[in-house]
């Protein structure tokens, strides 16, 4: 996600006296910057009182004599602005390495010999200033020619990394299988894996680029995925080259097939070798308890084309400007999928379970497309399930995918509660009226969206609180949706919050953590008897 530009304070600050008046009142003041020392005066330790002021975000320490930085300045959250120029500092003490929200951090003139390692992970820094230290090794003199950035990736490469492995993510059982009657059991894993054509240090600043080179994190991204071995696997961001070369070859040794489908600007790309360079959206499937009987590619861009006939100019001019896409699959049951001990008779062995994959548009701005999209999966998913079973069929459903949208998002409310009118907020005042009346798949309703599959998501957030974390954005995009002809019987919960925080992870990619996205994992029950 893109940052706004940083201004350094305006060295020419004005300020005003609070009248006895105010003070009165009860007046607060609340002043973000201060500057210590001038006329004449050369301060020599910094006060610890100064420490209190936590909405300080600009601190002018230049032109003293302070030889010593206290730790404890890592108490001030908010500082972006940090300037020691003209001191006699020879220390820059570990814990300014923590203050990732510094953009301004200068020592002009003073006695540094060493400069940290940590300091690597100052990654939103714009201005960095070394000058006048005479006794800085020449590693560092040479790092700080190859501008700010190529500094600070000099100094995160080189540091010695020393976080543990995250623990073990708990598993969290919702309800007892059945044993009364025969029931099929398996497993669903969602994973957005991060596309290596976004996957760089212009994004993710804060890991080391070794950590985010694709030959290191496709390794862990299976090693995951081994682990967990899901039953259905639903993966998001994944190049077409990666899925023919990597994970299609890997997971066909564990006993899987698969699919995948890119999304829609493959189709226009000028060389193959940039269409295999387009993620999209893969499902796999063991092999030994499914089969596939047939699959529908949903290109939203295609499907928005053909409704032009309704003469919306949103649909031109929004929705037909975003290439998302979904796949949608019906599977067949086979029999080792089913309890052993307690087989259905003859053909009811042989269960149809639609599966659907789908990466929705990540943009906020464009929260109405987000909307538009994810009513248009619904409906392409109805009418493959009414042409394949026939009018009316309800088989289990499940929709796994990055749907870039909050639990409290419209998406979520349409997908839940089955219906989303045309003045929803997050339509932006657009008028969608018409495309709603016709992409609706459930009971035809004045200038609203329906459907008719009564879906939840197995997962709350008191289970997972994020499956997205990284530095600018943490919160849960995620999603497995279900009907109601499956049952959730236990979930992977959250991964510990504590690692976080004891490890100093400000956000993923990492090299523990290879996606900025967490994996979900879901253990359904389907009985004999259920549709």
């Amino acid at each position: 996600m893109g940052r706004t530009k940083y201004e350094p304070p305006v060295p020419g600050r004005t300020f005003t006296i609070m009248s006895n008046e105010d003070r009165e009142k009860g007046k607060k003041s609340c002043w973000p910057e201060l500057s210590i020392g001038g006329s004449g005066v050369h301060v020599k330790k910094i006060a610890p009182e100064i420490f209190s002021y936590k909405q300080l975000t600009a601190i002018h320490f230049q032109d003293n004599k302070i030889e010593r930085i206290p730790p404890e300045i890592v108490q001030l959250p908010l500082l972006q602005y940090l300037n020691f120029d003209n001191n006699r500092i020879s220390v820059i003490p570990d814990e300014i390495c923590d203050m990732v929200e510094l953009r301004f951090l200068s020592f002009k003139n003073n006695k540094l010999s060493a400069i940290p390692q940590e300091i690597g992970r100052l990654f939103q820094l714009t201005t960095f200033n070394l000058e006048g230290n005479v006794g800085l090794p020449m590693d560092i003199i040479s790092a700080t020619k190859s501008g700010l950035s190529g500094f600070l990736q000099f100094m995160l490469e080189r540091l010695n990394f020393t976080a543990t492995h995250p623990p073990q993510r708990p598993w969290v059982t919702l309800h007892s299988p059945q044993r009364n009657v025969p029931t099929a059991l398996f497993t669903v894993m969602n994973y957005n894996v991060l596309s290596d054509s976004y996957c760089n240090r212009q994004v993710y600043g804060y890991c080391p680029s070794w950590a985010l080179h694709w030959d290191y994190r496709k390794k862990g991204i299976l090693e995951e995925i081994r682990h967990y071995s899901a039953d259905i696997i639903c993966l998001q961001e994944v190049e077409f080259k990666q899925y023919a070369d990597f994970f299609r070859a890997e997971l066909q040794k564990d006993g899987y097939n698969g699919m995948h489908f890119s999304k829609s600007r493959a189709q226009i790309a000028a060389t193959n070798m940039e269409a295999e360079k387009v993620d999209g959206c893969a499902i796999f499937w063991r092999d030994n308890k499914f089969s596939l009987v047939e699959q529908t590619n949903i290109d939203f861009r295609k499907i928005a084309v053909g409704s032009s006939k309704l003469g919306v100019d949103n649909m031109i001019n929004r929705v037909q400007t975003k290439d998302n896409i979904g796949v949608c699959l019906l599977l067949e049951t086979k029999e080792a999928v089913w309890d052993v001990n307690n087989l259905p008779k003859g053909e009811s062995v042989k269960k149809h379970v639609v599966v659907t994959n789908t990466h929705i548009t990540w943009d906020p701005e464009y929260s109405d497309v987000k909307l538009i999209q994810t009513i248009m999966l619904m409906n392409e998913i109805d009418s493959f399930v009414e042409q394949r079973l026939g009018p009316g069929s309800k088989p289990p459903l499940i929709i796994c995918g990055d749907f870039n949208s909050l639990p409290e998002s419209g998406v979520c409310e349409f997908l839940t509660k089955g219906r989303i009118a045309a003045n929803h907020k997050e339509f932006k005042e657009c008028d969608y009226s018409k495309v709603l009346e016709y992409f609706s798949s459930g009971s035809k309703l004045d200038k609203q969206a329906t459907h008719p599959y009564q879906l939840r998501s197995a997962y709350s957030m008191d289970h997972m609180p994020f499956t997205n974390y990284t530095y600018d954005f943490k919160g849960v995009i995620d999603y497995i949706f279900h009907n109601r002809q499956l049952k959730a019987l236990g979930l992977l919960g959250q991964l510990d919050p504590n690692w976080f925080a004891d490890n100093k992870v400000i956000g993923c990619p990492h090299p523990h953590v290879h996606s900025d996205h967490l994996s979900l994992l879901v253990e359904f029950e389907i009985s004999a008897g259920d549709y």
